[in-house]
């Protein structure tokens, strides 16, 4: 049963490694996580894979084990530990603690079945391994080992170079009266194409026999993360950039507003606004008026207080003396 595994880029950094199983010489690639898991394997003829969530595992988990009732959580770990150290190429410890085997079907399939122990009875676990498709294939194998075969060969130009220029850097020592003081120290000068055809004429026989075919030391694993992390982080920054590049292609609210009017929206908005607009004045107009109107009555009825108080006459006093 194929479910969702790892996410792409988690399991494409993780390096192939060379294992052995039942004989069969394969590079493997694994992911576990907490209760699932996800598997790649090949023998540089087909590429399989299983994938494998928590559902998946509780059921075949009672299918090959009649008397296992935990959940999934209570024996995965241990699952993990017998299954790791069998794909990554720890035999002696694989040995120790399980064992597994490998059958071919006839139907392309590959069967892994793995024995061990779990809490002092047996337990049995089988991976039933299907064909990847193309796309998986060059995603995980073909792109990186062409970009390593790229870097290699730019490698092997630069020191032809630095080789070049160390026999020149030789010879004016010997121009110059210098002499080696052990003869066994002294070299041929390097020519570049003699070493490449007498390179290829040794090495060839031995990197394409069955015993090296899918020889990925520990350089080439470390090469192969080199490339998958650079790799990874240009695609990235792509990404970023094009999600920026269509964030500065959409138009601004102004903008859309500004556009409005030519698609015969905005006028029939401008005109019920001018109209709203002027009943609101009109409105504003009429309030005014009953406002100063009602203001005049209420000065009419209230005194007239603008006009200065008019002080009363004092009557004229009477002389009162001696005489009349």
């Amino acid at each position: 049963m194929e479910v969702s595994g790892a996410p792409a880029d988690v399991l494409l950094q993780r390096p192939w490694l060379p294992v052995t199983i039942s004989g069969c010489q394969l590079l493997t690639k694994i992911w576990f996580g907490d209760s699932a898991y996800h598997v790649l394997l090949t023998d540089m003829a087909c590429v399989w894979e299983e994938r494998m969530d928590s559902a998946a595992i509780q059921s075949r988990a009672q299918e090959l084990n009649r008397r296992l009732r935990a959940p999934v959580k209570a024996f995965f770990s241990h699952l993990c530990e017998v299954v790791q150290p069998c794909l990554s190429g720890g035999g002696e410890r694989a040995a120790d603690e399980a064992q597994m085997s490998l059958t071919r079907q006839e139907d392309g399939d590959i069967s892994m079945r793995l024995k061990s122990e779990l809490a002092g009875l047996p337990f049995y676990w089988e991976f039933h391994c299907t064909p990847v498709p193309v796309t998986l294939v060059c995603a995980q194998l073909v792109r990186p080992l062409l970009a390593m075969s790229r870097l290699l060969q730019r490698q092997v130009e630069q020191l032809g170079g630095l080789l070049v220029r160390k026999d020149a850097e030789i010879q004016d020592y010997r121009e110059n009266g210098a002499t080696l003081s052990r003869e066994r120290l002294q070299t041929d000068v390097f020519e570049e194409q003699t070493h490449r055809e007498d390179f290829i004429a040794k090495a060839l026989p031995l990197v394409c026999s069955e015993e090296a075919a899918l020889g990925f030391d520990a350089d080439l694993q470390h090469l192969y993360a080199s490339v998958i992390a650079h790799r990874t982080t240009l695609t990235r920054k792509r990404k970023l950039s094009e999600e920026h590049s269509v964030e500065e292609e959409q138009p601004p609210a102004a903008e859309e507003a500004d556009l409005a009017p030519s698609l015969g929206v905005g006028s029939v908005s401008r005109e019920t606004a001018e109209r709203d607009r002027e009943q609101s004045h009109n409105g504003q107009t009429d309030t005014t008026t009953a406002k100063m109107a009602d203001r005049a009555t209420v000065q009419q009825s209230l005194p007239n207080t603008s006009k200065p108080a008019e002080r009363p006459s004092k009557p004229k006093k009477k002389k009162v003396g001696l005489f009349r």
